[in-house]
């Protein structure tokens, strides 16, 4: 056997009554429910600091063996946001003329989709979103991660909800193939593009489309 693993106590953990902790679940559901996918974005900055603070929570995630298998690029540079722009749109292009079964763009259509990305070079922030399946050490071996996509679906879904509770909007984007965000964000080839993460202020006046969400029978079972 080998040797314990080093422990601490937990200090997250404050006890509360039941009634406590339904206000502060109902509380933090209302915040979220309000949180939207925004597609036309206002081109005033974003702090640095709250970028870095939103990306400390995601790094907060559960992940296969604590081996953390995730890289986010932060680019607020115009050059680099315009070339993103291109790249995406063209495979955009190709996505919806060429690729795209027919079911998918029925599905796509009340959204108001299309292989225009304004977006990518408008908003103030793009956040490049890597996963590693796996890690290169000093001496060039490669050592294996564990469960990297879904400790970066997590990570992810964590940084969303952190940006919408520090009062921004987002939208996830994944042009398709992603396979060019490594040279233009200059990362290695071992790492795979989960998504691009579009942050910012909403544009005056910005609407969404109508959408509903499944009620809680629809997509919960309890047993």
């Amino acid at each position: 056997m080998g040797p314990m693993p080093a422990t601490e106590p937990l200090t997250g953990y404050t006890p509360r009554t039941d009634d406590d902790i339904l206000a502060r679940a109902r509380a933090f559901f209302e915040r979220m429910r309000t949180r939207r996918s925004v597609r036309a974005f206002s081109d005033r900055p974003v702090p640095r600091e709250v970028i870095e603070s939103c990306l400390l929570t995601a790094g907060t995630a559960p992940n296969g063996a604590n081996l953390q298998p995730w890289h986010f690029v932060v680019v607020t540079d115009a050059g680099v946001k315009r070339r993103v722009r291109e790249e995406a749109e063209r495979e955009e292009r190709a996505f919806y003329q060429q690729r795209a079964p027919e079911a998918w763009l029925e599905a796509l259509a009340p959204l108001g989709t299309d292989a225009s990305k304004p977006f990518l070079e408008v908003a103030p922030v793009l956040i490049g979103i890597f996963a590693q399946p796996y890690r290169v050490t000093p001496a060039g071996e490669k050592r294996a991660h564990y469960y990297a996509a879904e400790s970066v679906g997590i990570a992810t879904g964590l940084l969303v909800a952190a940006v919408h509770e520090a009062g921004l909007v987002s939208l996830t984007h994944t042009p398709s193939p992603m396979g060019f965000l490594n040279e233009l964000l200059g990362r290695p080839p071992h790492e795979r593009p989960f998504l691009l993460l579009v942050v910012g202020h909403p544009a005056e006046g910005v609407r969404v489309p109508r959408i509903d969400k499944k009620p809680l029978a629809e997509i919960a079972t309890f047993l």
